[in-house]
């Protein structure tokens, strides 16, 4: 068990008043802790949150950050959108002041097994997917992490039973200090976040803290595909690999038409590759991936199968939207660096119309290039990064700059034609234009429905026209 903190009477200063860190204020203020919230927001910018914040008897300094303030603190908690390097984190730091992240403060008061998931792509549909194989094989669960749930807000559900798989951000890791998985699952590693991280060194060594305080009874899962991963496997823990490439001495790879999953020199068949319900390539690394954690956990091959087989999928990670006059519309919100949409890319035979844009993050869009030639038909250019996008992207396909969502999908319902796949999968962050990319998605999707709304009753009415004639 993680070592116990005691946070009555301590001072607490929680930066930053989004989800995680309106959690972490009212986990706090619940303990008898003296907490100071800030934001560098208005608080009509805040918006409903700050009442919540304000009835919990919680000291508010909005607007700005005061030095002062965050000098005074037995204990920070910046939410994931702060820079750990901030300078008035340094200097709180310079002071003595303790510095967490919200999961490592999560961690001082968990009970049960911890499932970590990490990497650039595939986290959120990987940890539901694990979550889900558990469900349905009757462990006790928790779903939560980066993935809209912060682990602060599920402590009280944990029992010495609970299996809580936790998607897991660099943000959130850089700031750990005995956080700990009893399974750590690391699924990829490529550019992302370089505005914040500046270099792929900085990000790796962020993603690989996941292994740093594991034991030799925990266990830690990679990618053996994955050559940017393959170097950050860790000493300590067992470790596994997931394959769709070559056979796997330990883990789950793919053979033929067959996905295995070997542990100690047997291996087992869990259920065919037909049988795997997501689109793409990269689905099936993660499907892999979810397999070993859930067979490592204790899950048996039948329930990992049964799992696998009736997963849904992830809401804005390829997620169907609707077909109109034989055009396939997809959501794929969360494809926020180049990376993700390359994936999203390659999931589809051809003729895609790609929308792309939002706010950059330090991203090469170059190597969207040969794919969009190959794939693509029209991209449609939204946002802060669509200038820098076209000039990465010049000559392998047609650019139309849209500006916003509502455009790009009006110009591509004009332009596509049956047959043909409209593919929201930005390659960008979404804090230009929206609050985050799930509202991102949910507006993809509003739109898309208006627009098969009115291509219905436009259809109706033409029905009716021509039977009024006969």
């Amino acid at each position: 068990m993680p070592d116990a903190v005691e946070l009555k009477n301590k001072r607490v200063l929680v930066v930053g008043l989004a989800r995680t860190g309106v959690a972490t204020v009212l986990f706090c203020a619940g303990r008898g802790a003296a907490v100071t919230a800030t934001d560098s927001r208005s608080e009509a910018e805040i918006g409903d949150a700050v009442a919540k914040v304000r009835d919990a008897g919680v000291k508010l300094e909005l607007g700005g950050h005061n030095e002062s303030t965050f000098l005074q603190q037995d204990l920070i908690i910046p939410s994931p959108g702060v820079p750990a390097d901030a300078p008035l984190l340094q200097a709180a730091r310079a002071k003595g002041v303790t510095i967490w992240s919200e999961i490592e403060l999560a961690y001082r008061f968990r009970q049960g097994k911890l499932i970590g998931i990490t990497g650039s792509n595939g986290k959120t549909t990987t940890a539901s997917l694990v979550e889900h194989i558990l469900r349905t094989a009757s462990f006790p669960t928790i779903l939560a992490g980066n993935i809209g749930t912060p682990l602060i807000s599920c402590v009280e559900r944990m029992t010495h039973d609970t299996v809580t798989v936790v998607e897991l951000s660099s943000f959130q890791l850089e700031l750990i200090q005995e956080f700990r998985t009893d399974i750590s699952v690391f699924l990829n590693l490529t550019p992302d976040h370089l505005d914040r991280h500046q270099t792929m060194e900085l990000y790796s060594r962020a993603k690989a803290r996941i292994f740093e305080n594991q034991r030799d009874e925990d266990f830690a899962v990679l990618n053996a595909d994955d050559a940017a991963t393959m170097p950050l496997a860790p000493t300590r823990p067992r470790v596994y690999w997931f394959s769709r490439k070559q056979r796997a001495a330990q883990g789950a790879f793919l053979q033929g038409d067959d996905i295995v999953f070997r542990d100690d020199g047997e291996e087992e068949v869990v259920l065919k590759r037909a049988e795997v319900p997501l689109p793409g390539a990269h689905n099936l690394e993660n499907v892999l991936a979810a397999i070993a954690a859930a067979r490592i956990a204790g899950a048996s091959a039948k329930a990992v199968a049964e799992g696998v087989r009736s997963f849904a999928g992830v809401e804005h990670r390829l997620e169907f939207v609707a077909e109109i006059n034989g055009v396939r519309y997809y959501n794929d919100s969360k494809a926020t660096n180049v990376d993700a949409t390359l994936k999203a890319l390659d999931s589809f035979p051809g003729r895609i119309l790609m929308i792309l844009g939002g706010k950059d993050k330090g991203s090469d869009y170059t190597a969207l290039q040969t794919p969009l030639r190959e794939r693509a038909i029209l991209a449609l250019l939204i946002g802060a990064a669509a200038d820098k996008i076209a000039s990465q992207i010049d000559g392998s396909v047609t650019v139309e700059r849209a500006g916003t969502l509502e455009r790009a999908v009006e110009i591509a319902s004009q332009a596509a034609r049956p047959g043909d796949v409209v593919l929201l999968a930005p390659a960008c962050a979404s804090f230009d234009q929206f609050e985050n990319y799930e509202h991102r998605g949910r507006v993809f999707k509003a739109l898309v429905h208006e627009l098969k709304r009115r291509v219905n009753e436009l259809q109706s009415t033409k029905r009716g026209a021509t039977s009024a004639r006969r």
